[in-house]
């Protein structure tokens, strides 16, 4: 029950149903709802609601912005009693036209006043700009409490992950066999490690690197890879960004699609592929990796908590600003990831 109202109070489509029945009961009871019997009155009372909800939700989209987001508290006051006298001038000459004098709304002579309507405009703006305020903080602080339980959590993992026996085992292995046939490219290879290990440990306590560092252990990564697989599989890896160190990216974000390519798309001895293409343009970031499912595939044990835990942290980092499509057929594997980057202040 108590997640179910959880839920509820997340949905901002409850949260606006809500604010509309509240203000609408006030309204009614403010002019005695109850004593009307008369159809044309009740959908004369809809329509005056209206327009002070009308109100209400064009000082919320429209002026709100300027007193939070341009931080100009007098033109915002200046503005919003601006529009409430605009708005009970409306309202009172409405009140005087023939048609509405034959409904029963505002018997009292007092309720046909202008003050009246400026009152009314006054008290809906604030019974409907109150609760929307209030729940707008209440996501705000709901998504930050989940981002910084999530970044806890994405520490806890990383630690947990710094020293993967299996990742450490595929590549001495690699460095073994390399360095047996080829020593003279032995020390490249080992550089390689200790930038991926540096860079897990570094990128570790930061909410946010650079997209250069990012595509670097990407880089770093791949060719690690290219090592073990490249005799029997087709590897490619190209990235081009349109404005280079302005971009950042939460650390660690993008390399479980790769990694899963590898692990899923040559765990074969036949001929496979894995393609990686990483585009900026305009701040938006794509990333395209394919590879290629074998036929006869060999026991992987896959958890899949990494591809489940990025995609959430997806969610909560980038809200509606990221678009993914996987699609899973019987000869590819295909990751397309569309995100809004954030700039470098």
């Amino acid at each position: 029950m108590n997640k179910k109202f959880d839920n509820m109070m997340d949905n901002k489509w409850w949260q606006e149903i809500a604010v509309v029945a509240f203000s609408f009961t006030l309204f009614t009871l403010k002019n005695d709802w109850m004593l009307f019997s008369s159809l044309a009155s009740i959908l004369m009372g809809i329509f005056l609601y209206f327009i002070l909800y009308l109100h209400a939700q064009f000082n919320r989209f429209f002026l709100l912005p300027i007193l939070f987001k341009g931080q100009r508290p007098v033109t915002y006051l200046f503005l919003t009693l601006l529009t409430v006298i605009v708005f009970s001038v409306v309202l009172y000459e409405i009140t005087t036209l023939e048609m509405f004098s034959k409904c029963h709304l505002y018997q009292n002579s007092h309720q046909r006043s202008y003050a009246y309507q400026l009152a009314s405009v006054l008290g809906t703006l604030v019974c409907i700009l109150s609760p929307i305020i209030v729940f707008k903080f209440y996501r705000i602080h709901k998504k930050q409490t989940d981002e910084t339980l999530l970044f806890n959590q994405m520490q806890l993992n990383a630690l947990k992950g710094q020293l993967n026996p299996h990742f450490l085992f595929n590549t001495f292995n690699t460095l073994y066999g390399i360095s047996l046939e080829f020593p003279e490219r032995t020390s490249d290879l080992i550089m390689k490690v200790s930038q991926l290990m540096r860079y897990q440990l570094e990128s570790n306590n930061k909410q946010c690197v650079s997209l250069e560092d990012e595509l670097e252990f990407i880089n770093s990564y791949v060719q690690l890879e290219k090592e073990r697989v490249s005799y029997r599989c087709d590897i490619t890896y190209d990235s081009k960004i349109d404005n280079e160190n302005a971009y950042k990216v939460s650390p660690m974000l993008l390399i479980a699609f790769i990694e899963n390519a590898f692990k899923h798309g040559t765990c074969a001895i036949e001929k496979c592929f894995v393609r990686i293409i990483v585009t900026v343009e305009n701040g938006l970031l794509h990333l395209h990796v394919v590879n290629s499912i074998p036929k006869k595939k060999t026991g992987v044990i896959s958890t899949k908590i990494g591809l489940k835990n990025t995609i959430e942290r997806l969610k909560l980092i980038y809200g509606e600003d990221y678009k993914l499509d996987i699609q899973d057929d019987k000869n590819t594997y295909i990751v397309d990831l569309k995100l809004q980057l954030k700039k470098f202040v």
